[in-house]
């Protein structure tokens, strides 16, 4: 989403990086870029103006201008001034002193609010809670067989009573989940294609009845500033805790994300990142403008990768490495570990400096590359994945009639895992250390 923002806010820092030392008007040519920039990615326009002037204010007034690396320190300004527009702390889910705690999910059509319902059970249920999701919303069409079907994907109880008043439905399924020693309620709401008073009186009255712990909107991304003109209506009309913002996956210009939390001062909580129901994160602020600036978003990475492979897997893993044992088997092993981990040009978003390279005009991500991958050593016998020297010219032609590459590209592969070896045996004979790079052992385990 901020792919667009990210290389223009590169460009103009790379400029004042280059520069040994910083003028006043260098500073202020280089925020008007980042004005420019930020209008560009339908930031609001207020906040723009704001945050352009405190952060110029800031570069130019607290003798960063005749400090060493006066660009790198400009660049730290606008990061920090960044974090706190996007709520500097995050901002984590309220959860009631008394249980059950209701979460009651609020939007318009088309938000992605039955999903983000799901989404939000399914890491309730993974924080060894016990949740049951509510069948608010009785004007959708399929809306209820919708949450009903993800309820059983993820094993988790829907309390619906059909088309009936959805108020009752609301109180009736507290009720149900004290009775039964659930401790988490999400309520998915009824939404409009727009906020009018048939809306609003119906979300009013649920949130009467069943008091929430909490309330959230949840915000489609892609709607550019209505996202923003949206939270502000419900916070006013309503009362909002916080938002989820959906489909930050996508290519719009991303100035909901920026803008929401400095107009309507109500933190975002999450983030959902894909269509897949464990594509949701928890919204760092401070992990958002580092990715914004290019400078990755490491911790992030390490999450996913501790939640894709287990310690006792990675420390198998390690092993191997160690003893020279990596074989093609462990290679396709890890690289569906890594598809676990969500797409994985969003996984390299998240490496520092690659989005230096994103900025070079024929650097392109083909993930298809990475299936090929997966379809030649897929078609190798156990034997050839175990021991890769005993493939021949004959089984390679035969590894690649079966999945449908070259034997250009099979011996393609081969070099590159064999690239990969030599490697781990330079790394194996520094000393103690997983690579030449000072990388500690347990590392993997991470």
């Amino acid at each position: 989403m901020f792919d667009s923002l990210s290389l223009r806010l590169q460009s103009v820092f790379r400029k004042l990086k280059s520069k040994g030392t910083l003028s006043s008007k260098d500073v202020s040519v280089a925020m008007r870029e980042v004005r420019r920039a930020l209008l560009e990615a339908d930031v609001n326009y207020k906040v723009v103006k704001d945050f352009v002037a405190g952060a110029q204010e800031r570069a130019i007034g607290s003798g960063i201008l005749s400090g060493l690396n006066p660009g790198q320190q400009v660049v730290k300004v606008v990061h920090d001034d960044l974090v706190r527009l996007l709520g500097e702390k995050v901002a984590k889910l309220k959860v009631a002193s008394n249980p059950p705690t209701i979460i009651m999910l609020v939007g318009l059509q088309g938000s992605g609010k039955t999903t983000a319902c799901a989404k939000l059970a399914r890491l309730v249920k993974m924080a060894h809670k016990y949740p049951i999701m509510v069948a608010g919303d009785i004007y959708r069409p399929a809306a209820i067989d919708q949450l009903e079907k993800l309820g059983r994907t993820l094993e988790i109880e829907v309390f619906s009573r059909g088309k009936k008043d959805p108020v009752a439905t609301c109180d009736q399924a507290v009720k149900y989940a004290k009775k039964k020693g659930w401790d988490t309620v999400l309520i998915d709401t009824a939404g409009r294609l727009h906020i009018d008073d048939v809306l609003m009186q119906e979300l009013r009255s649920i949130k009467k009845k069943v008091n929430p712990t909490e309330i959230l909107l949840v915000s489609d991304a892609m709607t550019g500033q209505d996202a923003v003109n949206i939270a502000s209506s419900f916070d006013e009309k309503l009362g909002i805790d916080g938002v989820i913002l959906t489909k930050m996956d996508g290519d719009s210009r991303g100035g909901a994300a920026l803008s929401i939390r400095a107009v309507t001062g109500k933190p975002i909580k999450l983030i959902g990142t894909g269509e897949k129901l464990e594509m949701i994160e928890q919204f760092h602020p401070d992990r958002m403008a580092s990715r914004i600036l290019g400078m990755g978003d490491v911790l992030t990475l390490i999450e996913k990768a501790e939640k894709a492979m287990s310690k006792k897997e990675a420390e198998e893993l390690e092993k191997k490495l160690r003893r020279d044992e990596f074989t093609l088997d462990d290679f396709l092993n890890t690289i569906k570990q890594l598809r676990n981990m969500g797409p994985l040009e969003q996984l390299l978003e998240m490496i520092p400096g690659m989005g230096k390279l994103k900025a070079l005009k024929n650097f392109e991500f083909d993930e298809s590359e990475v299936g090929r991958v997966e379809a030649i050593i897929s078609s190798m016998t156990k034997q050839e994945r175990v021991n890769h020297a005993i493939l021949n010219g004959s089984r390679r032609r035969r590894v690649a009639g079966g999945s449908g590459t070259s034997v250009q590209e099979v011996n393609a592969l081969m070099k590159q895992f064999a690239q990969v070896r030599k490697m781990m045996k330079q790394m194996k004979s520094r000393g103690g250390k997983l690579g030449g790079m000072g990388i500690p052992p347990g590392f993997l385990n991470g």
